[in-house]
């Protein structure tokens, strides 16, 4: 099975089946991301990951090699999302909901012992910074290292996010 970099690089030098596998393997992970990011609004993940998939597509010869594939990428998603909501119009609107799925994991729920469904409305009522990195971490499997890169942070300040987040969600569970 070839790595995310190889297919990049032929993706790099035209080759559509490199796109093709790189879809199939990260479109679903990716709409889930943005599922979780977005506060359960379904139609507007479609939305972001499809703009991230274009992005990508664009940006695919500024990709470098020596990177590794998935932080760039979640970079990309992430920028999406963000460019949306600064947009006028949806500043203004709350595209958040009260409706999650039941089958959402939750980061560490064994350790929670709450609900997925608990966790996910109570991860949505997170600031968007806190909520990105442990998305990133916690459903996404990036280290921390990765988070850093795909956020253009400091590894320190990606833990801190995590902690701050983490305490939050318990008190926001409790």
């Amino acid at each position: 099975m070839q790595t995310d970099e190889q297919l990049a690089r032929q993706m790099q030098q035209g080759d559509a089946n490199a796109l093709a596998q790189l879809v199939e393997r990260h479109h679903s992970p990716l709409l889930g991301f943005l599922y979780r990011l977005t506060g359960g609004d379904r139609a507007l993940a479609e939305d972001l990951a499809q703009d991230t998939l274009l992005r990508v597509l664009r940006a695919i010869r500024q990709y470098r090699a020596s990177r590794p594939f998935k932080p760039w990428f979640y970079a990309i998603a992430v920028n999406a999302a963000r460019d949306h909501f600064k947009r006028a119009d949806t500043r203004h609107t709350d595209s958040a909901t009260d409706d999650v799925l039941d089958d959402i994991a939750a980061p560490r729920e064994d350790e929670l012992d709450f609900d997925a469904q608990q966790v996910a409305a109570a991860i949505t009522a997170l600031p968007e910074h806190q909520r990105v990195a442990i998305l990133l971490r916690y459903y996404q499997d990036l280290s921390l290292a990765e988070i850093a890169e795909t956020l253009n942070i400091p590894i320190g300040t990606v833990k801190s996010r995590l902690s701050l987040g983490l305490q939050r969600l318990r008190s926001l569970l409790e």
